[in-house]
This record gives C-alpha cells, sequence and structure tokens, in this order.
C-alpha cells in the first residue's frame, strides 16, 4: 500500500471519530442538562472539542495526499503532523475551561444531586469510544499515522474521561455530593495530560528529533555489510509519518560507480525490509585509512 492509499485509509478512522463525537457530545449535554451532571457536562464539552480536533486531522490527512509542487519538493506530509498540533491546541484549551468551571462548583456548598441517567449515559459513551480507539489504533498502527494514532490516543483518553464521569456520578448518588464536579475536574486533568502527549510528540517530528536507539539499530544493520569499511554518520528525520535517513558511509576507493551504487542499492533494500525506511539518501567516501 503506498503512502497515498494510506492517507486515504486513515480518512476512514477520522470520519469515524467525527461521527461519533457528534452524536456522543450531543447526547452527553442534553442528558448533563437534564440530569444535573458536571461531570458528564464536562465530558460532553470534551468531545464537542474533539469534533473539531478530528476535523482538523481529517484536513491534515486530506493536504498530506496533495503531490509534491513546486513549493514543497518533498510533498505536504507535514500537514498531518501540523492537525495533530492544532488539535493538541483545542483540547488543552477546553480543558483548562473544564478545570476552571468545576473548581469554581465545588465550592459550592448546595450542589444538586445528578440523575443516574447521567451514569448510564457516560457508561454507554465510554464503551462506544473503545471500540473506536480499538479500530483507529490498528488503521494507525497499519498505515503507520502519526496523527491517527494521536486521534486514537484521544479516543482513549475519552473513554477514561467517561469511566470517571461514571465513578462521580454514581458517587454523588450515595450523598457525597461533591464527587461529581470533582469528577469534571479530573475529567479536564486528563483533556490537558492528552494534549501535552499530542504536543510533544507533534514538536519532536516537527524540530526533526529522532530516537537515538532506533538510530543505533539501524547503525548496526548497515555495519554488517562486508562493503561498508566504515559509517561515518547516520540522522533521521521524519515527514509526517515518513522517517528519512541521511547516511554517509566509507567503502573500498577503488570501487567503480556501478559497484558503489549496487552497495547503496542493497542497503536501502534492507532498510526498508528490516526497518520500513523507505527514504535514504547514502553518501560514499573513499575509505583510505
Amino acid at each position: 500500500m503506498n503512502q497515498t492509499n494510506n492517507l486515504k485509509s486513515g480518512e476512514k478512522g477520522a470520519w469515524i471519530s467525527i461521527i461519533a463525537y457528534l452524536v456522543l457530545a450531543s447526547t452527553k449535554l442534553i442528558i448533563a442538562y437534564l440530569g444535573s451532571s458536571e461531570a458528564l457536562w464536562a465530558d460532553g464539552l470534551n468531545n464537542s472539542t474533539d469534533v473539531i480536533a478530528s476535523i482538523a486531522i481529517l484536513i491534515g490527512l486530506r493536504i498530506s495526499q496533495k503531490p509534491p509542487d513546486r513549493n514543497h519538493r518533498y510533498g505536504h506530509y507535514r500537514a498531518e503532523t501540523i492537525a495533530s498540533l492544532l488539535a493538541a491546541f483545542i483540547m488543552v484549551a477546553v480543558g483548562l475551561q473544564v478545570i476552571f468551571n468545576t473548581i469554581q462548583k465545588l465550592f459550592i456548598s448546595e450542589l444538586e444531586q445528578p440523575d443516574l441517567l447521567t451514569a448510564w449515559t457516560a457508561v454507554g459513551a465510554a464503551i462506544i469510544m473503545y471500540i473506536v480507539y480499538r479500530y483507529n489504533l490498528r488503521l494507525a498502527k497499519r498505515i503507520n499515522s502519526s496523527a491517527l494514532h494521536a486521534a486514537a490516543q484521544d479516543n482513549r483518553s475519552d473513554a477514561l474521561v467517561s469511566i470517571g464521569a461514571f465513578i462521580g456520578i454514581i458517587g454523588a448518588q450515595f450523598g457525597i455530593s461533591w464527587l461529581d464536579p470533582l469528577a469534571g475536574f479530573l475529567v479536564g486533568l486528563i483533556i490537558c495530560k492528552t494534549a501535552w502527549d499530542i504536543f510533544k510528540d507533534s514538536t519532536l517530528t516537527l524540530t526533526d528529533a529522532f530516537d537515538e536507539d532506533r538510530l543505533q539499530e539501524i547503525n548496526k544493520t548497515i555495519s554488517r555489510f562486508s562493503e561498508v569499511k566504515k559509517v561515518v554518520d547516520i540522522k533521521g528525520r521524519s515527514l509526517g509519518n515518513q522517517p528519512i535517513l541521511d547516511v554517509t558511509i566509507k567503502v573500498d576507493p577503488y570501487l567503480n560507480v556501478q559497484q558503489s551504487h549496487d552497495i547503496t542499492v542493497k542497503i536501502e533494500q534492507v532498510l526498508a525490509n528490516k526497518h520500513g525506511i523507505l527514504h535514504t539518501h547514502i553518501h560514499i567516501e573513499p575509505y583510505l585509512d
């Protein structure tokens, strides 16, 4: 499956998230309002922003499919990462708002007991989001999509948020009235933590970070080729979900151009099959030591 087809497959996961969030957000907000649950209301607001975040990811996946042009010789793959970053900003804004609102509620002396229907709504939402999470996680791994992986992590946190809302509502049913707004507060913290994780991963990609341990493993693979006398340098970065390597090796100085080229082709094929690196730039230098 080529990269464009991968991105198109990723759109399915984004659409499933959008539809699920639209249904759950409207259901939660209506029932939370009628049933007087701060935890479920916070959960509903969270899903409302998730709709926007999922749309941002969908747009990023669409832009990433555009072919290289005059100003983007490497393609538009980083649009996917930028979409993840935008999703993180949206999530943290709502998370902070939820935290602020629920802190205010915690200091209100008389809190209204939420209706039991709000608890069952939270449980049903948790089950739905866990199913969406499993689907998107499998799809993200299959197509190696950072944006869809971020969406899957958001799906999982939403399932946990709904479980937390359920616990808070049930606690309020037993007279612990402050447990419902406390659950809403924890919902806000989970939203912010998820946003931070997505933000951190996105900024690492955008600043050309690459896993050092992975580079060491790739270095060992290249060093095993008998024709490679020395690996001088190896660097890695990512364009969206596409890892790119720049490698400098030293070989026998008496090899001709065709022989040197054949070595690079063999290395590229092994890196693609063993490490999933589809884009490797290999520079050859003469080994004179």
